[in-house]
């Protein structure tokens, strides 16, 4: 017998994600891992205090590890996500349980002389006959810009409306993960490319980037581009909006800039996540300790 309406549960907890403003692909994923684990819980017996409960979602667990294959991260992920459900529900019967450890893989990054091939492959003509075609390509190639110089997320990208450009101060205010503003940068070179897009642009939305029919541009549009261009320049590399964005965080470490003056540009509320971004190869770890060692002894 079940003593919880799981359904009424689940109406509320979504409607509080969407009023707190997660991402839709945040709230998808959420659904997608509630939804599977309330179909299992429907099916068990009885779940009428804690001990039994608890029991069920390991055997949960122990399904997903051993029928469905699923990652280790996943697990941690199922794991946060059901406590974050039932604790806004004010169930606690899962309050003691702590997510597995995750598997930290480090992220690849693009090189300097990569990221600037990348950009450089988008060609546009403004004199060229084919204005439409010509318009787009200079759409892609701020897209690319973009992302690298400002080190944004994909959905941050495609929701980057324009009063929110400041062309003198060269900043975006960057409505970020949970309504959490925060200001990025973004160089000389990229504040020209917007300009010049801009200027052939036509159009009255206010959102910076368009698809053809001037409907805000899509994601998958944005990660199949990227991988266009990559393949042109011979970039044997899975090359992501995510990986661009990686590649910024990392050639600033490099380039001696803080760590906390990262975090606060990519938007982390926590250090030890800029950390795995800015997972650096040990000859450039090497190089910035030799640099800070020889300043210190001067």
């Amino acid at each position: 017998m079940n003593i919880f309406s799981f359904k009424d549960m689940f109406e509320e907890y979504f409607i509080d994600l969407e009023i707190r403003n997660y991402s839709m692909n945040t709230i998808k994923t959420y659904k997608s891992i509630i939804r599977n684990f309330i179909k299992y819980l429907n099916k068990q017996e009885d779940l009428y205090d804690e001990k039994r409960f608890l029991r069920s979602f390991k055997r949960y667990i122990q399904i997903l590890k051993r029928d469905k294959h699923v990652t280790q991260n996943y697990i941690y992920l199922v794991t946060v996500v059901c406590k974050k459900f039932l604790e806004f529900n004010k169930i606690s019967f899962l309050n003691e349980v702590k997510p597995p450890k995750r598997t930290k893989s480090l992220p690849k990054s693009l090189n300097e002389t990569e990221v600037e091939n990348l950009i450089n492959s988008v060609t546009w003509d403004p004199n060229s006959d084919s204005q439409l075609k010509q318009k787009t390509k200079l759409r892609d190639k701020v897209i690319l810009a973009v992302l690298y110089s400002s080190g944004l997320r994909i959905s941050e990208l495609v929701n980057l409306i324009i009063k929110d450009i400041d062309f003198e101060e060269r900043t975006i205010r960057v409505r970020g993960k949970g309504d959490k503003d925060r200001i990025v940068l973004f160089d000389e070179d990229t504040k020209k490319l917007i300009e010049q897009y801009l200027n052939v642009r036509n159009s009255k939305s206010e959102y910076l980037f368009l698809n053809r029919d001037n409907d805000k541009i899509t994601p998958r549009y944005i990660q199949r581009m990227i991988k266009i261009y990559a393949e042109k320049v011979g970039i044997n590399k899975r090359v992501t909006p995510h990986i661009l964005r990686h590649s910024f965080a990392t050639h600033l470490l490099k380039n001696g800039v803080d760590i906390r003056v990262i975090q606060q540009l990519l938007g982390h509320s926590s250090l030890s996540t800029t950390q795995i971004y800015t997972s650096v190869d040990m000859d450039t770890i090497k190089e910035i300790y030799d640099i800070a060692k020889h300043q210190h002894h001067l």
